[in-house]
């Protein structure tokens, strides 16, 4: 009867080992992150609280943001580090020392350097396992114990082959290879008889729980001492162990225990209830190998495995299902079941119970959501509504697409949105018989019933409408209340219920219906806290989740105040799925729907951690102290490193010179392009209601070089320089124009000089000028004189002509005629003169006229001087000896000439000429 037990309990192990688990978030680290080698030999974490691991030919350590990889001086492999104080112990090949950080660094000071512990049979040694007891640090290899303390060192030869040492109660218990455990007291090994039961086997762990002390073997199991008897460890994991290979072993916190093995990964055990879970490749790891355990303040778990670390989140309150084989799906909805869970997905319904995932039968396709009512389950799916009750899975009716089915608040009956509407089922126990609201005949993905006969629901894609009805589930009216209120963009409206109120976000904005106007007015107190968020999730009267910069936090309410608590993104990072986001509340704990599983936590409340943060700044490689002095134009390498690693560790907010808060996403933070002068950073925390200062970092980036003290100086200078040469040319250029300005005077001087001879000149002339037109005039009175003397001579010759009429003595008019042809022979003279002067004052005009009319006769240019001169037709006859009528005929010819109109004056005509 027992072997068959044992062979099922192998069976259901076996299973067990390839079942898919609710497991905690498992962060691993390969060699690409590290930049290491393979195995990972020993764990410890010190006093600064970073991580630091033996990984063969190197020595590392990690702060939770950055990863440093050392060398021991002579290269050899490393095997084991233990922290003390503030020193990191380490053991190699012949060789042990310690590390400590200096200024920024990793420095190692060997213990061994220049001593002969390494020769003849212990010329080979390595140094497995480095422990501490009441000060003193011991070195174990395989054969020799070498005990430091007061800066000496005392090698022990051990007189068998050790496989490891382990302190327990203050007594340091010493594993032999096949020949059992001695107790060593600094000098001797005595044998523990009363643990003969491990004989023959290769121990690989002893360590103390509850007032018991366990031994782990290499492929025996484990055995317990009770009573003062050792005897196999009674527990149903140890039969399976015993074909295991156990590497490494520890206790942690009370009562849980974690099993390191060499091909099935690590073996997590509740000592108490007996359960356990096994983490391995098929889950979590990388790799299956764990060659040694460490556990770090948190009480959370490092591997070192044959490939790789990995960092068990095993005491965070956040637990993680994933399905690695892709058959899940995306999770939409989930329904507590008696032993588990149904999962509804894109790729059917999915029961999960006793650590195994399985397809409900016929269950494929696309399921938005799974309802329990009593021990049924209704199913919305994209092919109908279907009901499973674990023994059949069965479709109902034909709606498809049912997003939700809510009971009705004020009847004795459910209500499904669907990709028709809605649907209202009378009968709990008969879903196949509903009624649908006539003529809405559109997708509703989400509703909230506002009064007996009043729904308002969310159309799939878009709007928001309000929806009446009488007892016979007839319509009443439909109304668009987001068209009402004129909200043109209404795209994924999200209905809220929380507590007594009904809010809808849209176009991220708060809004609550007046039910008697339909008017949708701003809700201030949300709107103040919860803008600019992706979704909204409810989770029960008191609280409710958002996502808000790819954030997702739980929000307690106390009062007007909210509290916020951030779910660490690596929970959810590349998971959550976007508007399908849900929460679903079974006992104590919350499941949230992820892609290919869900995430569980314990408590929705804010559970504040206040803790530690320091900023280490690199520059080149090199850490800066505080207040550091870096050039201009240069990057700035920023870690922000917590004391702790797991769910203990918050996710951090920075700000640059009294910028707006920033959340860090890794860390890590590289600063470029920096202002000169004084510059600071400050990193927070939340505690949910405000940002909790936590660290400060200031530093002063220098001016460029070009606004260096020196250079302001040569700056100085040169523009000094510039300024004296701007002077002296000023001068001497001020200088030349004086000259010019002389010259430009003197010069001056001359131009009026000869202007003024000019002018002289032209005066000269001027009254040279006035002098002729003097004598032209005093020609022209001359010629006028003439012209009168022969006006004269002209009357006489009448009156002689008259006197010769008059006397009838012909002697007396032969006597009178001869005196008057004697005065007008010497006036002939006179009349030429007359004629030539004539001319002469009237030169230019004369000129101008041949010039013009070259036809002209002499007679014809006397006549246009006697015109010019203003003389009429009776004055000018008797100067041209002829007739009156002769003058009148000679000016028509002349007019003719000159081919003057009739209309203009002929006299007028020769002035203006």
């Amino acid at each position: 009867m027992k072997l068959k037990f044992q062979f099922l309990f192998f069976l259901l192990f076996s299973l067990n080992v390839f079942s898919q688990e609710l497991l905690p978030f498992v962060e691993n680290f390969t060699k690409s992150n590290y930049n290491g080698d393979n195995q990972v030999w020993s764990v410890t974490q010190g006093k600064d609280n970073a991580m630091y691991f033996a990984n063969n030919h190197y020595f590392l350590r990690y702060n939770g943001v950055k990863w440093e990889r050392y060398s021991l001086p002579n290269k050899t492999v490393i095997r084991s580090v233990f922290a003390h104080n503030e020193k990191i112990y380490c053991g190699s090949y012949n060789e042990f020392g310690y590390w400590k950080r200096e200024n920024g660094i990793m420095r190692y000071y060997s213990l061994t350097k220049d001593k002969d512990f390494f020769k003849d049979a212990s010329k080979n040694e390595e140094i497995w396992k480095i422990f501490e007891l009441n000060g003193t640090i011991y070195f174990q290899s395989f054969n020799e114990i070498f005990i430091y303390n007061n800066n000496s060192i005392k090698r022990v030869e051990v007189p068998f082959l050790i496989s490891y040492c382990f302190v327990i109660d203050s007594k340091i218990y010493v594993a032999s290879v096949n020949r059992g455990v001695f107790e060593f007291d600094g000098k001797n090994f005595i044998y523990i008889k009363k643990w003969d039961a491990v004989l023959n086997n290769v121990i690989h762990a002893i360590a103390k729980n509850n007032n018991e002390i366990y031994i782990f073997t290499l492929k025996n199991g484990v055995f317990v001492e009770k009573n003062e008897k050792l005897q196999p460890w009674n527990h149903p994991i140890n039969e399976a162990l015993k074909s295991e290979v156990i590497i490494t072993a520890k206790f942690y916190q009370k009562n849980k225990l974690v099993l390191g093995t060499a091909s099935k990964g690590v073996y997590i055990v509740q000592m108490d209830s007996g359960e356990f879970i096994n983490i391995n490749r098929n889950n979590r790891l990388s790799n299956n190998s764990v060659l040694s355990i460490s556990v770090d303040k948190e009480n959370d778990i490092w591997l070192g495995l044959d490939n790789g670390i990995s960092h068990i989140e095993i005491n965070s309150p956040f637990r993680i299902f994933s399905d690695n084989t892709g058959e899940l799906g995306t999770v939409y909805s989930i329904a507590a079941s008696k032993n588990g869970y149904l999962l509804a997905s894109n790729h059917g319904v999915f029961t999960y119970e006793n650590k195994s995932l399985k397809i409900v039968p016929n269950s494929q396709g696309q399921v938005w959501n799974v309802k329990k009512i009593d021990d049924n389950f209704v199913i919305g799916h994209n092919d109908g509504t279907f009901l499973y009750d674990f023994k059949s899975y069965r479709k109902i009716n034909p709606l498809n697409g049912g997003w939700q089915l809510k009971k009705d608040l004020y009847h004795d009956r459910y209500i499904q949105s669907n990709y028709l509407g809605l649907a209202f089922f009378e009968n709990k126990n008969d879903f196949s018989q509903y009624k649908r609201l006539n003529t809405v005949y559109r997708p509703i993905k989400d509703f909230v019933q506002t009064g007996q006969y009043e729904i308002i629901a969310s159309d799939s894609y878009r709007g928001l409408f309000k929806i009446k009805y009488n007892e016979k589930l007839e319509l009443v009216s439909y109304l668009n209340l987001t068209e009402k209120n004129n909200i043109k963009s209404d795209f994924g409206v999200k209905i809220f219920k929380y507590k007594n109120d009904v809010l809808y976000y849209i176009n991220s904005e708060w809004y609550y219906l007046d039910g008697v106007t339909d008017v949708l007015k701003k809700y201030e107190l949300f709107n103040q806290n919860f803008k600019n968020i992706s979704e909204v999730i409810p989770i029960d009267d008191s609280s409710f989740a958002i996502l808000k910069g790819g954030l997702f936090y739980i929000i307690n309410q106390s009062n007007d105040h909210f509290s916020w608590k951030l779910i660490p993104k690596k929970y959810y990072e590349g998971k959550i799925i976007n508007q399908e986001t849900r929460i679903f509340k079974f006992n104590e704990h919350y499941l949230v729907n992820l892609d290919d599983g869900f995430l569980q936590f314990e408590s929705n409340k804010n559970n504040f951690i206040n803790q530690k943060v320091e900023i280490e700044a690199y520059f080149n490689g090199k850490i800066l102290d505080d207040e550091a002095n870096i050039p201009n134009n240069q990057s700035l390498t920023l870690h922000f490193v917590s004391e702790y690693f797991g769910n203990k560790k918050s996710t951090l907010f920075y700000k640059l010179n009294n910028q707006s808060i920033v959340p860090l996403t890794d860390g890590k933070l590289i600063l470029n392009n920096l202002s000169s002068g004084n510059n600071s950073i400050e990193v927070y925390f939340t505690n949910g209601f405000e940002f909790v200062k936590t660290g400060e970092f200031s530093f002063t980036v220098l001016k460029p070089w070009y606004l260096s003290i020196w250079m302001i100086i040569l700056y100085f200078a040169i523009v000094g320089g510039i300024l004296f040469l701007y002077y002296r040319w000023n001068k001497v250029r001020y200088q030349e124009k004086i000259k010019l300005k002389e010259e430009e005077l003197k010069h001056h001087r001359q131009i009026m000089e000869l202007e003024m001879e000019a002018e002289n000149k032209l005066k000269l002339q001027d009254y040279e000028k006035h002098i002729l037109e003097m004598q032209v005039q005093s020609k022209a009175s001359e010629v006028a004189g003439k012209s009168l003397s022969i006006a004269k001579q002209s009357e006489m010759i009448e009156s002689i002509q008259r006197i010769l009429e008059e006397e009838k003595n012909i002697n007396t008019v032969k006597t009178k005629i001869k005196k008057a042809i004697k005065s007008n022979a010497i006036n002939q003279r006179e009349w030429e003169n007359f004629e030539k002067n004539l001319i002469q004052s009237h030169e230019e005009f004369v000129q101008k006229l041949t010039n013009t009319y070259p036809e002209l006769t002499s007679k014809d240019i006397k006549l246009s001087i006697y015109l010019r001169m203003n003389l009429s037709s009776k004055e000018i006859a008797p100067l041209m000896n002829i007739s009156y009528r002769g003058v009148e005929l000679h000016r028509y010819r002349l007019r003719k000439k000159i081919q003057l109109n009739s209309e203009e004056s002929l006299s007028r005509f020769m002035i203006n000429l």
